[in-house]
C-alpha cells in the first residue's frame, strides 16, 4: 500500500491525488496540517521522514519520495499503464515544459509560506498580498493558455489528462479561491471543466479529503 503524506488544501498533494487516481492506484493519506501547531510539516517526527519539511511525500515500501514532480515521474515509471506523459519526445518535453511551469514559476511565488512571509516578516497588508497572487497567476497562466494551444489534442495525452492536467488543475483550484480572473484563459477552462467531470479528479478535489475543513 502507497502511503501519502497530504494536506487538503496543498496543491503539490493534490497533484499526486490525481495522478494516483489517474493510474487507478490504492493509497492511504497521512494528513500534515499546515497551519495547526505552528505547522506539523516541521514537527520532528516529520522532518524525521522528509527533512525539506514540505509535502506531499509518498512512501513506498522503503521508499520515500519527496517533491510533486518527482512523486509523479517515479509512479509513471513504477505503474507504466496508463501512462501521464506522451510517447513522442518533442511533446513529451512540451508538457513537462508546461507543467514545469506551473510547478517552478507560478506556484513558488504563490504558495502558503511564501504569503506568509509576505504578511509575516515583511508586514504586507492583505489586498497587497493578494494583488501580489494575482499578478503572477496572469503572468503565468497566460503562457499555459499559449503552450495549451500548440498541443495537438484537447488534452496532453490527446483526450486523455495526465502529467500536465495534475499540475494545471490545481493551480486554477488556488486561482479561484483567490478571485484571479480566468476569462482570458478559454483553453485552459475548457481543460479545467473537462477533468472536474472525472472520477480522477473529483476524488482528488480538496473537499473530499478526510482532513478537509
Amino acid at each position: 500500500m502507497l502511503t501519502l503524506y497530504s494536506y487538503w488544501r496543498s496543491s503539490a498533494a493534490y497533484r499526486v491525488r490525481i495522478a494516483l487516481n489517474l493510474k487507478g492506484l490504492a493509497y492511504q493519506q497521512v494528513p500534515v496540517h499546515l497551519v495547526k501547531d505552528g505547522g506539523q510539516q516541521h514537527s520532528a517526527d516529520y522532518l524525521a521522514l522528509n527533512p525539506q519539511g514540505l509535502l506531499p511525500l509518498l512512501v513506498d515500501g522503503k521508499t520515500k519520495i519527496a517533491q510533486s514532480l518527482a512523486i509523479l515521474e517515479y509512479l509513471d515509471e513504477t505503474h507504466p499503464q496508463p501512462a501521464l506523459l506522451p510517447s513522442d519526445p518533442a511533446l513529451r518535453a512540451q508538457v513537462r515544459a508546461l507543467a514545469l511551469h506551473i510547478a517552478c514559476d507560478i506556484h513558488p511565488l504563490n504558495n502558503l509560506r511564501v504569503l506568509q512571509y509576505l504578511s509575516g516578516t515583511l508586514g504586507v497588508e492583505s489586498e497587497a498580498k493578494d494583488t501580489w497572487y494575482r499578478h503572477w497567476v496572469d503572468v503565468g497562466l497566460a503562457a499555459v493558455e499559449q503552450g495549451l494551444m500548440r498541443l495537438p489534442g484537447r488534452l496532453s495525452l490527446g483526450e486523455r489528462p495526465g502529467y500536465l492536467e495534475a499540475c494545471l488543475i490545481p493551480q486554477v483550484y488556488n486561482a479561484r479561491r483567490f478571485n484571479c480572473d480566468l476569462n482570458a484563459y478559454p483553453r485552459i477552462l475548457d481543460v479545467v471543466a473537462h477533468c472536474e467531470s472525472l472520477d480522477a479528479f473529483k476524488n482528488a478535489a480538496p473537499e473530499e479529503q478526510p482532513d478537509a475543513q
